[in-house]
């Protein structure tokens, strides 16, 4: 059947495409052939030809550190197969010990390539200096595009379309960051925006790093920027991690630096109440007038706090107001106040983190090179206390708590952990998304508990020094108050959520213990000194952006052996993380039920279609430009019939996929034969055969193109007016519009044996209606529209029977599946809403004989399932009989299920992202009780 869901943003007029970077490792290459110049150690690359990490190497090096590394690189083309012309230096890492870590960026064509990083590590000085090793991912392949098609203009409305809540869009921005280009195949060509707005549901700014398709005009990319920490808990924190928060900013906030600028001032002393009420010491500037601020001038890097003293979180969606001062007092002696809105705290905790960073790893500050270090704390939202925290890429963002919690400056590992994640920013810049974005979680989680055990002396035997979060409440003990807890003992194996971008930026807090969970079993291992060393110079000197658990993993134990650690403590690391199953393949070991057609879907959004045994999608091998793809339900995904191409070779993306069994229309969007941009629907038969265009335009934007026989249907929505309408296309003939109620707004399109299906919405009497349509192509009129108060999703055309969801509004609302005649008599339920488990329906497709449809659990206050994030609680698919029934699973996969699409009989299509990776996969029958 024709996919019923949601069509992908393109010019931002619908849902999104993401793509599914980071969640998992794409499919290896083929295996190179000998390496004619072998080295001690190598682990081979995924979707490269370029070594992943190489080891125990000794190779004289002459020259600067940067010079030496290049000439390496060059030096060994058969080891490497990098081209060095792509490389350009991005930073350098020297210790105290003799050892230099040049990180390279991967270029091409004049572009980024986001994740392209390649560092070479070298030891000695002079005619001494050797190469010790070398890794990261430098992408082989790519053949992307350098130059925009779509006007810029275009692409920064695109990006601020990535947030979806109209609220957060009040006074939003678009920093334009230039071009990169995403890895996967041949790569693709974008433009990154860092999006800022305001969140009143989350209480805090909103940044989202957007990257949209320069060639294609969609989102390509889309997470959130920064990772807040973990808010307290509900109830005593158990092995399951806390819910995700939402998220900010990793790019530096432009007017962080803008705020009014300080006259002279000089170091001083002072005291101030801390949260509790204590008297500390505080390091101050003091003014020429005799005032002080919270300015501490005695270490390398100024450390500034500001108090927001109440003003409202829209204020800072570019950074600092320009009329904002540091935290005053007329005296050396601050008031009540500063501490009660934690910027004593946060003025002290600040230094406590440089303190650990210096003296205990040799790191100048947050960047490596003492810049300022700016904390900012009492903003509210909308008059209310904000219960999180955050570092915005530029300061670190501290709520005021409220009744039940102190400010979130308090918590000294609170502090360590968002001023680490400016560490990250600054050495491996580990992406916010799927596993690489829970390891940039992980990471701060360590060093910030263990910046706070070193600190107060609290020995890694203390059940509490697992504690994230713990000081925070102001009644409770620790444990029921902490946020997350690093023993919580989960694994990949046992508890990874297996989530697309969706929820969390891909499980980048629900995933995070897992791999924190095996650094501080490291910690409690090992001599804690050590152990802080050796997860730093992983961090410093060998994770890159994209980097997995996997490759986490190889870091952490090649940074040992240049430690020099012995074989007993190497073993104990590895061991640390063979106990929470992070180890090559782990992906293997989850369990699957369904059949992979093809694994590692480079687009976590690229819905399929199938009918007859045939199904189509756009960009489903991953390799080269996004194109559409077929292969049957019964084959496999690569030799005999592996997927073919069935969208020709044109620069333009195509995707967004109907079939019928026999033919496939689709949409193609990028630029035209005269290198303008627009969108184009174009059909072809499955067999082979001419591609044949329907409609191309460059004023509307075309989508949710169906095919059945000779029909194909599609909307079109002009991009000035935003009107929307509905043009049909029979046996080849040029398309027409078909007429519509003024002011009906139709989606959802569904074509089956000359009916057209559809939902249309209006208003009237100032409510909001809509109602699932049928037309008769042969008679040429509507034969059935069914009126609901409710929300009707997309329609489905099976079993000669209209199909579709509704549901009511309401705070406990539920949906239910209906089916109507096509002449109109009559409608029936074929699933009550008040049907026992009934949950909320997101999407639906059937045969003509069951109906399948994807249930998503009903959230509670705070955005989270009653129980919290599990895999229990991601989408489900469930089927049940066409005339009604009790439904059942589809599968027992414990992974969130995605965008299903229903072949003959019982048999089943939908992405899968159990294993960490997008897969498309299949079923022929219900798996029933799971």
């Amino acid at each position: 059947m024709p996919h019923p869901s949601r069509t992908p943003k393109v010019l931002g007029l619908a849902a999104t495409a993401v793509l599914s970077l980071a969640l998992a490792a794409p499919p290896a290459l083929a295996t190179p052939p000998p390496d004619p110049d072998p080295v001690p150690g190598l682990v081979a690359g995924r979707d490269t030809a370029t070594p992943q990490l190489v080891t125990g190497l000794a190779e004289r090096a002459e020259g600067s550190p940067a010079a030496a590394a290049l000439a390496h690189l060059a030096a060994h083309p058969e080891r490497y197969r990098i081209d060095t012309g792509q490389l350009t230096e991005v930073g350098s890492e020297r210790t105290a010990d003799g050892r230099h870590t040049v990180r390279f960026q991967q270029i091409h064509g004049g572009v980024p390539v986001l994740g392209g990083q390649y560092l070479v590590r070298l030891t000695g000085e002079g005619a001494g200096q050797r190469v010790e090793s070398a890794g990261g991912k430098y992408f082989t392949g790519l053949t992307a595009p350098s130059t925009a098609v779509v006007p810029d203009a275009m692409l920064r409305s695109l990006a601020l379309g990535a947030l979806t809540d109209p609220r957060a869009r009040t006074g939003a921005t678009a920093e334009d960051r230039g071009a990169v280009v995403l890895p996967g195949g041949a790569g693709r060509l974008t433009r990154h925006f860092t999006v800022r707005g305001g969140d009143r549901a989350g209480g805090q700014p909103t940044v989202r790093e957007v990257y949209v398709d320069a060639t294609a005009g969609e989102i390509a990319l889309a997470h959130d920027a920064r990772t807040p920490s973990p808010s307290p808990s509900p109830s005593p924190a158990t092995t399951r991690p806390a819910a995700p928060a939402t998220t900010t900013a990793p790019a530096p906030a432009p007017a962080a630096t803008t705020a009014a600028a300080a006259p002279a001032l000089e170091p001083a002393t002072g005291t101030a109440p801390d949260a509790y009420g204590r008297t500390v010491k505080v390091n101050t500037a003091r003014l020429p007038d005799g005032s002080h601020q919270l300015v501490d001038l005695t270490r390398p890097a100024t450390i500034t706090t500001y108090d927001a003293g109440g003003r409202d979180l829209l204020d800072f969606i570019g950074g600092l107001p320009a009329d904002l001062r540091p935290a005053t007092s007329p005296t050396a002696d601050f008031p009540a106040a500063t501490g009660a809105g934690g910027a004593t705290d946060a003025h002290v905790n600040a230094g406590i983190v440089y303190d650990f960073f210096r003296d205990r790893l040799g790191r100048a500050g947050l960047d490596g090179k003492n810049a300022p270090i700016v904390s900012l704390v009492n903003v509210t939202n909308d008059g209310a206390p904000i219960m999180n925290a955050t570092w915005d890429g530029a300061m670190m963002f501290y709520g005021g708590g409220g009744p039940q919690y102190h400010s979130f400056a308090v918590a000294l590992d609170i502090a360590g952990h968002e001023m680490t994640h400016g560490v990250i920013d600054h050495t491996a810049g580990l992406v916010n998304a799927g596993q690489t974005g829970a390891m940039n979680e992980a990471l701060a989680d360590y060093f910030g508990n263990a910046v706070e055990v070193t600190a107060h002396g609290v020995p890694m035997t203390d059940p509490k020094a697992a504690l994230l979060g713990e000081a925070l409440c102001r009644t409770g003990t620790p444990e029921s108050c902490a946020g997350r807890r690093l023993d919580d003992r989960r694994t990949t194996v046992d508890d990874y959520l297996g989530t697309d971008l969706s929820l969390d930026s891909g499980g980048v807090h629900l995933n995070s213990t897992i791999f924190s969970g095996a650094l501080w079993d490291i910690r409690r291992t090992l001599d804690p000194l050590t152990a802080d060393r050796l997860v730093y110079r992983a961090l410093a000197e060998y994770l890159t952006p994209l980097d997995d658990f996997v490759d986490g993993r190889n870091a952490v134990l090649a940074a040992g052996r240049s430690m020099n650690l012995g074989r007993a403590e190497l073993r104990a690391v590895a061991a640390a993380f063979d106990a929470h199953g992070i180890r090559a393949g782990w992906e293997s070991r989850l369990g699957s039920d369904s059949r992979p057609l093809v694994r590692a879907i480079p687009t976590a959004t690229a819905a399929p279609a199938v009918a007859g045994g045939r199904w189509v999608m756009g960009n489903a091998t991953g390799t080269g430009a996004p194109a559409l793809y077929t292969g049957w339900t019964t084959g496999p995904a690569t030799g005999a019939g592996a997927p073919t191409r069935l969208s020709p070779e044109d620069g333009r993306r195509h995707s967004w996929a109907s079939t019928d069994g026999r033919s496939a229309a689709w949409l193609a969007v990028g630029p035209d034969a005269e290198g303008r941009f627009g969108t184009e629907v174009l059909t072809r038969p499955l067999a082979g055969g001419t591609v044949r265009s329907v409609l191309a335009s460059r004023t509307e934007q075309l989508g949710e193109v169906r095919v059945s026989g000779g029909d194909i249907a599609f909307l079109a929505e002009d991009l000035e007016t935003g009107r929307a309408r509905i043009l049909l296309s029979r046996d080849g003939a040029p398309p027409v519009e078909l007429p519509l109620p003024e002011g009906h707004r139709p989606s959802g399109l569904a074509l089956r044996d000359g009916v057209l299906g559809w939902t249309e919405q209006w208003t009237a009497g100032g409510r909001t209606l809509s109602a699932a349509t049928a037309r008769s192509l042969t008679a040429d009129r509507v034969t059935a529209r069914y009126e609901s108060a409710g929300t009707i999703g997309s329609t489905v055309l099976a079993g000669g029977r209209l199909l579709w969801t509704e549901t009511q509004a309401g705070p406990a609302a539920r949906s239910a599946i209906r089916s109507g005649a096509l002449d109109g008599s009559g409608v029936m339920d074929v699933l009550p809403a008040d049907s026992p488990g009934t949950a909320v329906i997101a999407t639906l497709t059937a045969s003509d004989q069951a109906v399948t449809f994807q249930a998503v659990t009903p959230l509670a206050a705070g955005g989270t399932p009653p129980g919290g994030w599990t895999n229990a609680a991601l989408p489900k698919l469930w089927q049940l009989p066409i005339t009604g029934g009790t439904p059942v699973r589809v599968t027992c996969n414990r992974g969130g299920q995605y965008e299903a699409a229903a072949d003959r009989g019982s048999r089943v299509l939908w992405l899968d992202a159990t294993t960490g990776h997008t897969d498309l996969v299949v079923r022929d029958r219900p798996a029933g009780p799971c």
